[in-house]
Parts: structure tokens; sequence; C-alpha cells
């Protein structure tokens, strides 16, 4: 198991099947920095065209479709002091006359696609807005970084805007991809192709501006693989919880997906059948919203790992 070290130069605005950047070994870890949304790197500088630019491909030697690709996302730190973020509703979360006094407003001030900007302090784990003349000029946040979009190389050699999400992950913003969580991905292309970047130093569910609080970031993380497990949704697990993702547009269908890749979850690996699995479903089961602006919207399904352990004996 190595460590590599990996100084990205080239970015990509698809996640497909690209020529790999770095192979690595199953267990590996990779030491590397993503862009914000809009190609700005560490300096603050444009290093590639905006647009949610990945980090990326990373080729796990041995990945073939039908594996489980892990990946543990074990450091995310802000690198640069400004951070940025969108200031209005997306208009797909407001009622219909909220979107048209938000437009007539946003077009008055002439700020509506103006960037606010944040004074991020990662040392400590605040930001700050900056934003002279406002009421809120100086307020204070907490940080909790996560990464905004990741997946790995979609079915059938498509290649896949960063704008959405699908079964090979993508731009999900959901605030539970933070340190310590372990996802995991089907395998659908030769060497998996991981790619990772849109990092946000803070976000609150949905991503409802169509932003959160978008910055550079420093990422250590580990590939591994199950060889030989089809999954069909995302999964991922954290201290308290197993959880699954669905990605799709109406809202009900990515709920549909997310309920479905649960109960596959229950059912092959926990020693349940349909009933018991969906009987405990059905009394305990938690949704987290994630990225409810993009294409595709995102639910996430949730299980304690301490009722499932209980169930299990």
């Amino acid at each position: 198991m190595a460590t590599h070290e990996f100084k990205p130069t080239r970015y990509y605005n698809t996640i497909g099947s690209h020529p790999p950047v770095l192979r690595v070994a199953p267990g590996d870890t990779v030491i590397t920095t993503c862009v914000d949304a809009r190609g700005l790197d560490r300096s603050d500088a444009q290093a590639t065209p905006p647009g949610n630019p990945m980090t990326g491909p990373f080729y796990v030697e041995g990945a073939q479709p039908g594996d489980t690709l892990i990946f543990k996302l074990e450091k995310l730190r802000p690198n640069r002091k400004r951070g940025w973020s969108a200031a209005w509703l997306a208009n797909n979360v407001a009622e219909p006359n909220h979107v048209a006094e938000m437009a007539r407003a946003g077009s008055q001030a002439g700020t509506r696609h103006d960037p606010w900007n944040w004074d991020v302090d990662a040392q400590a784990g605040a930001a700050k807005l900056n934003r002279p003349g406002s009421p809120l000029h100086g307020f204070g946040l907490e940080l909790d970084p996560m990464l905004g979009c990741f997946g790995v190389a979609a079915d059938e050699g498509q290649a896949i805007s960063t704008a959405t999400s699908g079964t090979h992950g993508g731009n999900m913003d959901y605030r539970g991809f933070r340190e310590g969580v372990t996802v995991y991905f089907p395998v659908f292309a030769e060497g998996a192709l991981f790619f990772l970047g849109d990092g946000h130093a803070l976000q609150g569910d949905g991503e409802i501006c169509g932003t959160g609080i978008e910055i550079s970031m420093d990422v250590q993380f580990t590939l591994d693989l199950i060889k030989g497990q089809k999954i069909e949704w995302p999964r991922g697990e954290n201290d308290e919880y197993i959880f699954t993702v669905g990605n799709a547009r109406p809202l009900d269908q990515c709920v549909q997906h997310a309920s479905s890749e649960m109960l596959r979850w229950l059912t092959t690996s926990y020693g349940l059948d349909t009933a018991h699995a969906s009987l405990l479903m059905g009394q305990t089961v938690r949704y987290d919203l994630g990225n409810i602006f993009d294409p595709a919207y995102t639910m996430v399904c949730k299980m304690p790992k301490k009722l499932l352990a209980q169930a299990a004996r």
C-alpha cells in the first residue's frame, strides 16, 4: 500500500472514460488538491475553465465492471483564505411569486449573479461574510467542509457533465460527504476511473442557492475494491449510519432509487429478508436531502448502525 502525492495539471468538466492521470493499487492513498467550482486554485488564480472541474481520473488496478470501488475520505481542508457563494434562492425551491420578486430585486440591485465573498480561516474552522455595506458583513459561521462532486466513469462510455449526477455519483452536493466518510461506487469501466472536486467550506441541505461556500481544497483519500460485488447506486457509511444515494428527477424517483438500494443492501449483507428489512426501514429510516438545484436531485436514505447490529443478532 503506497501513498501518492499528485499535483493536477489537467481538469475535466465531465466524468467519463478520460485518460487516467495516475494509476494506483487497491489500498493506496492519494494526497492531492481540487480547484473550486469556477476553476480557481489555492492561489485564487484561474487554473482551468469553470464548471465544477474535476481532479482525476485515478485508475485503480484490477477494477472491472461489476466490482465496487471503495473511497475513504480521510482529509478535506480548505487551502485558501477566500471562498465565495451565491446569495439568491434557486427558482425551483421558491414559490413562483418569489421567483419573480427575486428577479426584480436582483436586477434592481445589480447583484443577481454577483458572488459574495467569505473570509475563510481553516485553522479556526470559521468563515465570515466579507460584504461591506451588508447588514451581515462580518457574520460568522462554523466550517463543515464537504465534497460536492465526485464519482467514477459512467456506464457505456458516457462522459457525463459535472453539473449533474447519476448511478456513477457526480454532483450530489450532500453534506454527509465530509472527512471520515466511506463511499462505495459501482464500477462501470476498467480501472473505475475516479474523479473528485467541487469543495465547499460549508453548505446547507440541498445547495438551494446553487452553491455552498465554494473553495479549493487539500484532499487525502484511499481507494480500494470489493471484487465481484455489484451495486446499483452509490452507498456510504460513517460512524452512525449506513446510507444509500439516489440521483434523479423528479424527487420521488431519487427517493425510490435510494430506498431500493437500501433494501438491496439489507437483504444481501445483513441477513434480513424483504419483509423484515422493509419493517425496519419503515420505522427507523432517515432521509437527507442532497442537491435539489441541479438537473438530477439527490436523496440519501440512512439506517442507524446500532439498530442494524441488534437486528443481526
